[in-house]
């Protein structure tokens, strides 16, 4: 096999001083940070569409990147399999052990749902073969249920039963290749499963046939051996203009409505967290109080658009505070997959480079100054400080739930006035985060 990606050396450590393009500043993958390696912290991942698919094609004109990396045509078998070819000598190159699937990323979709199949077999057959031996494995795999048109009113969500079919034939053999893939956890993006108006939706049907939907996925990959985590990946909109899976408090309220809560978790999207009017923080926060944090897709969005841009992220106090709620997770189940692109204009073979180190660096530098955080302990300690007095007796006994209405009205009547709460103190421990982040990296 030919090297696809010669003007590109293999990617190292040279640390923050480094000038090379080429060479990670940050992400040093044999470190230790709170007694595990930055790789084990960092279990990165290549999502296979964006990079080895998205050639810069936007709603206003044609794709302005060559990414047939050798093969004639593209939407070919022939070039599927040059997508492989690239694929892993490009994680190769990164140090990156995993890569993210949906099944018509690995193969052009055919006509009928048979040939599709087939083609997946032999794609993943071949795939299996060129990553022995290697360190290279899936994170996660899904079904693409929202670009071909049958889709156009959802996928669980359908109004129609024969799409309701298709969409379980599509999950069916997804959740088959990521065990033969050996993946780490399989996803359920709404794409579609919304609505428009709610003069033609019938909502309770459709959240009931979704919920479903993800029950019988859940029972036939644990029939076959997979032994995963089932995720849902909010979004509040786009490309339907309100989809059920809004973020991750509504998420997490219809796991836990339909029983589903002890096989899923959540996989949060920076861009999509910013689509909900969260914070990314906020959205890992509430999933993990709720012991519902699993995965992470890493990316951020444009302040300036109100869309999905799947920039590559570059905001190193959003990494920062990513990764406290990371570690403070314990980790992911999972892992973290790089749901980004390169923007339009960027259309070489090296800007595909420059972009994952630009991601790579901003999550590593995001761990270090979280390890800080929790090392310096003030931001920390501020928190203990404000809640304190729910330490006391009465304060237990509320948390408890173990005092009344009537107790707390005594002590109220007792006291006459509230003494002053304990200040927020905000924006002094902005300056405490400003002051982690802008520290020098030792």
């Amino acid at each position: 096999m030919s090297e696809i990606f010669s003007n590109v050396p293999a990617i190292k450590y040279e640390g923050p001083d480094s000038k090379n393009p080429f060479a990670f500043k940050y992400y040093d993958p044999e470190k230790v940070i709170l007694g595990k390696k930055m790789k084990e912290h960092l279990p990165f991942a290549m999502a296979w569409w964006h990079n080895l698919g998205a050639n810069g094609v936007d709603m206003f004109g044609r794709g302005t990147i060559d990414k047939r990396f050798g093969a004639a045509e593209e939407g070919t078998m022939e070039h599927a399999k040059a997508k492989v070819d690239a694929g892993i000598e490009f994680m190769q190159k990164l140090g990156i052990e995993y890569y993210c699937f949906h099944d018509v990323d690995l193969v052009p979709e055919a006509d009928d749902i048979n040939e599709t199949n087939r083609r997946l077999d032999e794609l993943t057959d071949y795939l299996k073969e060129k990553t022995e031996g290697t360190n290279i494995k899936c994170l996660w795999g899904t079904a693409n249920m929202f670009s071909n048109p049958r889709f156009m009113n959802g996928a669980g969500s359908t109004n129609d039963v024969d799409v309701y079919c298709f969409a379980a034939a599509q999950v069916k053999k997804a959740i088959e290749l990521t065990v033969k893939l050996g993946g780490r956890g399989y996803v359920f993006w709404g794409g579609r499963e919304g609505y428009e108006t709610l003069l033609n939706t019938e909502v309770k049907l459709e959240q009931e046939n979704i919920a479903n939907l993800m029950r019988m996925a859940r029972d036939y990959g644990r029939s076959i051996g997979f032994e995963g985590t089932f995720l849902i990946e909010p979004k509040p909109k786009e490309p339907m203009k309100h989809q059920y899976d809004y973020d991750a408090a509504t998420a997490i309220g219809f796991l836990r409505q339909y029983g589903l809560d002890k096989d899923f978790k959540m996989n949060i999207e920076a861009n999509h967290a910013t689509l909900a009017g969260h914070t990314f923080q906020h959205e890992l926060r509430i999933s993990r109080i709720n012991d519902m944090l699993g995965s992470i897709d890493a990316n951020q969005g444009d302040v300036m658009l109100g869309w999905d841009t799947d920039c590559f992220p570059s905001n190193v106090y959003d990494t920062t505070l990513a990764m406290y709620e990371i570690v403070k997770n314990g980790g992911l189940p999972v892992g973290i997959n790089f749901d980004s692109k390169n923007r339009r204009p960027s259309n070489t073979y090296e800007d595909m480079f420059h972009a994952f180190i630009l991601g790579m660096d901003s999550f590593a530098f995001g761990l270090i100054k979280a390890a800080e955080i929790i090392e310096d302990g003030r931001l920390e300690g501020f928190v203990d400080k404000k809640y304190e007095s729910f330490s006391t007796e009465l304060g237990q006994k509320i948390r408890k739930g173990e005092t009344t209405l009537e107790e707390l009205a005594a002590r109220a009547a007792e006291l006459k006035a509230p003494k002053n709460p304990i200040s927020g103190q905000q924006e002094y421990l902005e300056s405490v985060l400003n002051n982690i982040v802008l520290s020098g990296i030792k």
